[in-house]
């Protein structure tokens, strides 16, 4: 999967989300709404991650350094991490907490108007940041389900940001819901559970980008489809008898480190494996552009050298008696 993509879809939802939190901030002082400061607390949050993102980004094209050997490619994951933690820690927490005030402290939603306009100024803003995410993935996700899609997908940015947006949009809509309950029924209690709902859908979309920032910030392997077609183009070279073993890790979006131990005919000469082991690396690296680090160990395999062995003559004269 390619690793680029994602630059428009971040700054769709950085310029929609700094809009709508002004504007949901403004909507909170005229109605005393807990939905909308949880909505504006959210937007906040999503414009400083949508920020983190393109500054992980930046970062992640630093040269490599003596310290750093195989480069920055992975403050992409690292920052996509932390918008994950800022996720769950700004905006679900917060909304959890302002829900249960709210609850426990009923008031009453003052000036509804001005709260049902923001929020479908809202909704139009980030329907059109949803729409732009979902384009720019279909460029790149091919015939994947949308879930395979984030959950297999190298480059961070898209998922996160599609994530974001799809639980603004559901925010936006439990917060017209609990406004709209709240003046319909005189009750303030509503607009403290349209809060809440707000609080458990970040937290569940932030542990979901937790838990699969964090696989790829540990350390990710190709998927099983992909490592068989490594596997082929690597003993397709006449110079490899099979391979032995093989290691792949994501060390960034776009670089993949590719180690492998293969097996070498008994009989080749130095030249040989160096020429087996080069066009293997050509083979591959045509095949995968992404692969860019490349190490391949030679070894004799122990079953084809005795084989090898038992095959040979054996010489001398039998011993007297």
């Amino acid at each position: 999967m390619s690793a680029e993509g994602g630059t428009k879809a971040i700054v769709a939802a950085l310029a929609a989300n700094l809009g709508i939190a002004a504007s949901k901030a403004v909507a909170f002082a005229f109605t005393g709404s807990s939905s909308m400061l949880a909505e504006s607390i959210h937007s906040v949050a999503d414009s400083g991650n949508q920020g983190l993102l393109l500054l992980g980004r930046k970062r992640s094209e630093r040269d490599r350094t003596p310290e750093h050997p195989f480069g920055y490619g992975r403050e992409r994951y690292f920052y996509a991490f932390v918008v994950a933690v800022v996720l769950f820690t700004v905006g679900a927490a917060f909304s959890l907490y302002e829900g249960y005030h709210k609850i426990t402290h009923p008031e009453e939603v003052k000036s509804p108007v001005w709260a049902f306009g923001v929020l479908i100024v809202a909704i139009g803003l980030e329907t059109f940041s949803f729409r732009t995410a979902i384009k720019e993935s279909n460029e790149i996700r091919g015939e994947q389900s949308w879930w395979a899609f984030i959950r297999r997908a190298k480059a961070p940015e898209l998922p996160v940001v599609l994530l974001e947006d799809l639980a603004a949009l559901v925010g936006l809509f439990l917060a017209l819901f609990g406004v709209s309950m709240a003046v319909a029924t005189g009750d303030g209690v509503w607009d403290g559970v349209g809060t809440v709902a707000i609080g458990l859908l970040l937290g569940a979309v932030a542990t979901i980008l937790a838990i699969e920032t964090k696989s790829l910030l540990i350390g990710e392997g190709v998927d099983p489809d992909t490592e068989k077609q490594i596997i082929e183009a690597l003993e397709s070279v006449d110079k490899v008898d099979h391979l032995i073993h093989i290691r792949t890790e994501y060390i960034g979006p776009d670089a993949l480190l590719i180690a492998a131990k293969i097996a070498v005919h008994h009989d080749d000469t130095a030249a040989d494996v160096a020429r087996g082991i080069d066009a293997a690396e050509a083979k591959i690296r045509a095949q995968f552009p992404v692969a860019k680090l490349i190490y391949l160990e030679p070894a004799l395999d122990e079953v084809s050298l005795k084989k090898a062995e038992d095959a040979e003559p054996t010489s001398g004269t039998p011993a007297s008696s």
